[in-house]
């Protein structure tokens, strides 16, 4: 890949899911403290146990810029992430200038990998680019998401419609200079 043109990378379309909480995230977080401090409001990490949750969502870009940014209801599974293509792959690299021409990528995700999706893909996609298993995530939708989660932690949301409402606003103002 490192000897394919600067124009080649116009063309791919990018593609990837995300996971945006209300309130704090899914991992476990560690704080460093001296002994004794462990009440310490400084050395405190507020959690949520249940109900105000998050959304998943699905996106795409290319250099060219964004297109969908779909919303995902309930647990991902194959058969919900090829809906997904189905209804806005072409569509998306339609809007974005690349057409019939697009080169699709995306990451080893097993839902990415299921048989029903890569044979979609084989009929429905005029190139895909091939990720070696275990490999890192190159996928630049990782850093558009980052983006996107730095620009909704800047707003005070309380409701996932709330939530909802601010990602697809900031996701309209990621302009192409970023997705380049």
């Amino acid at each position: 890949m490192l000897n394919k043109p600067e124009t080649y990378w116009n063309n791919v379309l990018f593609a990837d899911e995300s996971k945006f909480n209300i309130f704090g995230c899914d991992r476990h977080i560690m704080k460093l403290r001296r002994k004794n401090e462990e009440l310490n409001p400084k050395n405190l990490v507020g959690t949520v146990k249940y109900g105000i949750g998050g959304v998943l969502v699905w996106g795409c870009m290319s250099a060219l810029g964004l297109d969908n940014l779909i919303f995902i209801d309930g647990i991902m599974n194959h058969a919900h992430y090829l809906n997904i293509l189905r209804d806005n792959l072409k569509l998306s690299a339609e809007n974005l200038g690349i057409r019939n021409n697009f080169v699709f990528y995306q990451d080893n995700n097993p839902k990415h990998t299921a048989l029903n999706v890569r044979l979609w893909c084989l009929y429905n996609c005029p190139q895909n680019l091939k990720t070696p298993p275990q490999s890192l995530d190159l996928n630049p939708m990782e850093h558009i998401c980052r983006e996107l989660k730095v620009r909704v932690q800047r707003h005070d949301i309380k409701k996932k419609s709330e939530l909802k409402t601010v990602m697809m606003e900031e996701w309209m103002n990621i302009d192409t200079e970023i997705t380049k």
